[in-house]
Order: C-alpha cells, then structure tokens, then sequence
C-alpha cells in the first residue's frame, strides 16, 4: 500500500491485497490516515507466508496497527511460519508501527522481519509486545521456535539494528534471575524524532523496575519493557505509546 497527500490530508495512494492478509481503513482521525492489517486466517502457524510492504509518501503521516494480538500457533515439524514486513519513509513523513501484542503459543515456530528505511527527516514510532503464552489458561512454553529481526535505517544507513532468537523450553529459559526473572511479555519501542530526547526523563519517572529507555543518538529513543503478562505490561506500555505518539492510540487498542 501507499499514502499520497490531498489538501492537507493524507489518503491512499495504491492498495493491492491477496490472500488472508488484509488491510482496512477506519474513518480518518484529522490530517493523517490509519490502516489496520487483519489476518482472516486467525492465526500464524508452520507453513504460512505474510508479506507488507508500505510507502509512506512525502510529508503524510500513517499509522499502522492490528485489529486484534496476533497468533502463533502449534506448527508441524521442519516448518515455519513467515512475516515479512517492509515500508519505506519519505521526507517530512511520519510512520507509527504500533501491532497489538504477538501471542507465542506452546509448539510455535515464527520468522518474523520489520525492515524501515526512513528518509532523513522522516520520523517513525515503533512499538513490537510480545506475549508468551497465557498463564491464564495453563499454557506453559516448553517447546518453541522464534527468530524476530528489526531493522530501521536511514537513507540505508543502519540506525537501528535487533534481533532475537527464542528456542526450546521459553519458560525454563525467562524464569531465570538475570534473564526474565520470570517475566511473561515484552516490548520494545523506539522514537526516531527531532525531539525524542525531551521525553526521556518523563518516562524514566513513570518506568518500572522492570523498564528501562536510553538515547542511543540524539533523535533516536529506545525502550525495553518486561511484565509478569500482558495485562500489567498493557498497564505501563499505552501511556507510553499515548506520550510518544501525541495523541490517542488507534481505536483497536481500546476495544
């Protein structure tokens, strides 16, 4: 899909959709333009294949977000379920990538890669939860494959690099002190913005224990956050994203 701009506005470009993976658009909230990516399949398991790839066109803004947490579950043997992601940023541009929390269940194999290049005064809010399992309903993760790949650059320069490799018994692995202690989801957010430095000590104030944000350059903000679940991780992660992103969170946040 791609933005362009109309009177101030920002609107759609050109959208091609196949397949489970599709894309809708709920009524714009003032100049910019919310997209919501929706997997009919339900879920993510061994074998399945999604793919984005985005333009976000000179001085528009999108946000891109899910209508509900997405799920990975039980795969075959020697197969893996794939999420590709790719957007391009232009000048004067702003992007905010904010999927609901990812749910790994018990069996789940995930190769998952966000690749975004920004143009160099671009600006981009990314938030990435990730849910092990659901205590709630007994599930424990002693079994799982995922690999998660982040990649923002500017101009094709590196930015900012992640990578994560989950394998084996989850649970044994993050009930470990100095690892997880325990800790049932996770998020990371970062801020590429002019004025990114000026939210550090705030947030620095209203993190937990279990938080931590730092400036790795001077227009490039980065937060780590663990929770015992979702719910608590929820309770820190939505006024942070509200601070970041100046202004409410898309509708499916709420519901």
């Amino acid at each position: 899909m791609s933005t362009k701009r109309v009177g101030g506005r920002t609107v759609l470009d050109g959208l091609r959709q196949s397949g489970s993976f599709k894309c809708l658009f709920p009524k714009a909230r003032g100049g910019a333009m919310d997209a919501v990516l929706l997997n009919t399949a339900g879920g993510i398991t061994g074998g399945d294949q999604f793919s984005f790839s985005g333009h976000v066109a000179a001085n528009t803004a999108l946000t891109l977000t899910t209508q509900t947490c997405e799920r990975a579950y039980r795969a075959q043997p020697n197969q893996t379920g794939q999420i590709r992601n790719r957007i391009r940023v232009e000048p004067g541009a702003r992007l905010n990538w904010l999927p609901q929390e990812t749910i790994l269940f018990n069996g789940s194999a995930l190769d998952r890669r966000l690749n975004i290049n920004l143009a160099l005064d671009a600006s981009l809010l990314m938030v990435e939860p990730l849910v092990f399992g659901r205590p709630a309903m007994g599930e424990t993760l002693t079994d799982i494959r995922f690999r998660d790949r982040i990649e923002i650059r500017r101009e094709g320069a590196p930015l900012f690099f992640d990578s994560v490799v989950l394998s084996g018994d989850l649970h044994a692995h993050l009930s470990k002190p100095f690892i997880a202690n325990g800790a049932g989801a996770t998020a990371l957010t970062v801020l590429v913005a002019k004025d990114a430095e000026r939210h550090l000590g705030p947030l620095r104030e209203v993190l937990p224990e279990t938080g931590g944000v730092s400036m790795i350059q001077p227009d490039v903000l980065v937060l780590r956050l663990l929770a015992v679940d979702d719910f608590t991780l929820r309770q820190t992660l939505l006024p942070v994203l509200q601070r970041l992103n100046g202004s409410d969170l898309p509708r499916c946040w709420m519901i």
